[in-house]
Parts: C-alpha cells; sequence; structure tokens
C-alpha cells in the first residue's frame, strides 16, 4: 500500500473540514487531504499502473479509500472529491472522453460516479491542467488576478484560462490546449496529429524522443554517455544536461524547445492579455536556469506594452499544487452548480 505522508502540525486545521484533492498523472496518482484554505493534511502517491495494465481505476479507488480512512481515524469531516485527469474531461459525465491521452485505461470510464459510490461523497472531475489552474487562481499564483493563464509542461503539455474567477472550457472542453498552437508553419505532426504545434518542440515526451531518435546517428553525444551508452535511456532531464555541457544535438533541441515556447507566450499574451501567466510542470524544473533566455525570446513575440504589464511566473513542479488544484475543483464546481442547481446529478437536485 502507498506510503501516507502526514502534515507536521495539523491540529489547528483539521476542524475546517476537508476535501480529497486527486491528481491522476501519466506516472504517478497523488492525493491528499486539502482543506478550504489549501492547507494539505495528509498526502499519499501511487505509480498510475502499479498493478499492471488494466489496473488503474482500481489503483485510484484504493488511494482514495485510504485518504477517507485517514480522515475517519482522525476526525476529519469530509467535503467531498476533487480530480484532476490527463485529458479531455466530460465534467457533468466525469470521465475522460478524447481517445488519445496519456493514461487510455480510463478512457470513458464513469470515474466521478464510481468514487461517489464508493465513497458516499460528492465528486467531481475535469482536466488535470484546468484544475491546476483554479488552485493557483484560489491558493497561487494567481490570487487577486482577474486573468490567468496556465501552461502545465510533463509528459504532454496542457494549458488552462481562469478570467474573473470562471474556468474557460469552451464549447467542446478544448480550451487551453495551448501545447497544440502553432509555432511552425508545416512543422513536423505531433501525436495527435497536429502540425508544427508547440507540444512536437517542448512536451517531456518528444524532447525524450527526439533526444534519442537523434542520438542513434551521434554515438559520440553526451545524452547518450548520460544514457549510459543506451539510446532508449534517454530522458528529456539528460537532454538539457547535455545541452548545459555543450552538446550540440541536445543544444539544437534545447533552442528549439526555449524558441516556441517563447513564441507561444508571446501569442499567450497578445491574444489574452492576461494578469499572471504561470508556467509549471516537470520540464520546468529544467527550463529554469533558462528563464531569462525565455523571457526575452518571448518579447521578441509580444507586444510591448502586453509583455510589459504581463506577470510571468516559471514554477517548479510540486505535487502538493496539484493536490490544492483537485480541492479548489471540488469548491469550484460545487459553487457554480450551486448557483445552477439544472447542473447538478439527479440525485443530488
Amino acid at each position: 500500500m502507498p506510503l501516507l505522508v502526514l502534515m507536521r502540525d495539523p491540529a489547528r486545521h483539521e476542524a475546517e473540514g476537508a476535501i480529497i484533492g486527486i491528481d491522476v498523472g501519466a506516472s504517478t496518482i497523488a492525493g491528499g487531504l486539502v482543506t478550504p484554505r489549501g492547507a494539505v493534511l495528509a498526502s499519499v502517491q501511487s505509480a498510475t499502473s502499479a498493478g499492471g495494465p488494466g489496473t488503474v481505476i482500481d489503483g485510484l479507488l484504493s488511494l482514495v479509500a485510504q485518504l477517507q480512512s485517514e480522515a475517519r481515524t482522525r476526525g476529519i469531516s469530509l467535503q467531498g472529491v476533487g480530480v484532476g485527469l490527463p485529458g479531455l474531461v466530460d465534467v457533468d459525465k466525469g470521465m475522460m472522453v478524447a481517445e488519445k491521452h496519456l493514461v487510455p485505461d480510463l478512457t470513458r470510464v464513469p470515474i466521478a460516479e464510481r468514487i461517489r459510490q464508493q465513497t458516499g461523497l460528492p465528486t467531481w472531475a475535469d482536466n488535470d491542467v484546468n484544475a491546476l489552474a483554479l488552485g493557483e487562481a484560489r491558493y497561487g499564483e494567481g490570487r487577486g488576478a482577474r486573468s490567468l493563464v496556465v501552461l502545465a509542461i510533463g509528459t504532454g503539455l496542457g494549458g488552462a484560462v481562469v478570467i474573473d474567477g470562471g474556468l474557460v472550457r469552451g464549447r467542446s472542453g478544448y480550451a487551453g490546449e495551448f501545447g497544440h498552437m502553432t509555432v511552425l508553419l508545416n512543422g513536423p505532426a505531433c501525436f495527435v496529429g497536429v502540425h508544427g504545434c508547440l507540444c512536437r518542440f517542448l512536451c517531456g515526451e518528444m524532447i525524450a524522443r527526439e533526444g534519442r531518435l537523434r542520438t542513434g546517428q551521434r554515438p559520440d553525444s553526451k545524452i547518450l554517455t548520460l544514457a549510459g551508452g543506451n539510446p532508449s535511456a534517454v530522458t528529456t532531464q539528460m537532454v538539457f544536461l547535455a545541452a548545459e555541457a555543450g552538446d550540440e544535438v541536445a543544444a539544437r533541441l534545447v533552442d528549439d524547445a526555449c524558441e516556441a515556447l517563447g513564441a507561444c507566450l508571446g501569442s499567450i499574451l497578445n491574444g489574452l492579455n492576461p494578469d499572471v501567466v504561470v508556467v509549471t510542470g516537470g520540464v520546468v524544473n529544467s527550463l529554469l536556469p533558462l528563464q531569462d533566455d525565455i523571457l526575452r525570446r518571448t518579447a521578441k513575440y509580444a507586444l510591448a506594452e502586453v509583455f510589459a504589464d504581463t506577470t510571468i511566473r516559471l514554477l517548479p513542479s510540486d505535487k502538493s499544487s496539484t493536490m490544492r488544484g483537485a480541492a479548489a475543483l471540488f469548491l469550484y464546481e460545487s459553487m457554480r452548480r450551486k448557483l445552477s442547481p439544472s447542473l447538478a446529478p439527479a440525485e443530488e437536485r
């Protein structure tokens, strides 16, 4: 069973009650007991496919049960459950509906309903970056801002927009898919078939893939050295480290990634003129030393007045933020449906 991590001094927060906040990633499921004010009282993580193919939903339900049991043991009242999922989500049905995403086990599985049945708690699910953006708006860099854009660069690349406290989902739920914004006309296709998009140059999966492909042609590459001579072991972090060490192939990949990110950020600033842009996710840990260069590139593509008036933050990946985001999603959806009762599930009307 996954190890449960407890907050050091939770007593003053427990009286608030809590929300179970769950983030389902391509490699890790993370969950926590999160108070309405954003304190994480306990957290737990497990590998997404710890039990092998076809076991993701069982692992997710087990993690939820562990957190519910912990809350019961400590006398913490639970308001409900929020779940961030790595793909396009039908929020009313509480399931992922797009066929192409990073956790195919969960396609069209009614996750929110399964959790409701198991826990007896109201449960809402949405795209993980939508949840993360709601968390940043409520607890993080977006507090007090009228408009916020979040880019999450990890294995894949997602985005979200919050304006005047409202999450922008779009007609079909695809709003915020900045990973598929075109940054190179007639460029190569990414895994969903879109050509020349940001994801093709920047997401972790693609950087590592290109690193593996190109090291096969350059046996003297520092990327290959870092991978122990095994091209299949190349990771995104190795590509960035090799670039820092002066490897020509890696430097070209990193340069393309930074230029593509600058072009995307410039377009976001010009099109939305947001108060705050947060760039986060696992790949950002490698991008942080390049922040000044990325901002310089962004300025090339953005209107000068807009660039000068926008706060851009690069934040390292943090599982506590994703748990808070899932909790913020629960609070957001609960309020939205309270204000519009027709949106609530039939059993809750």
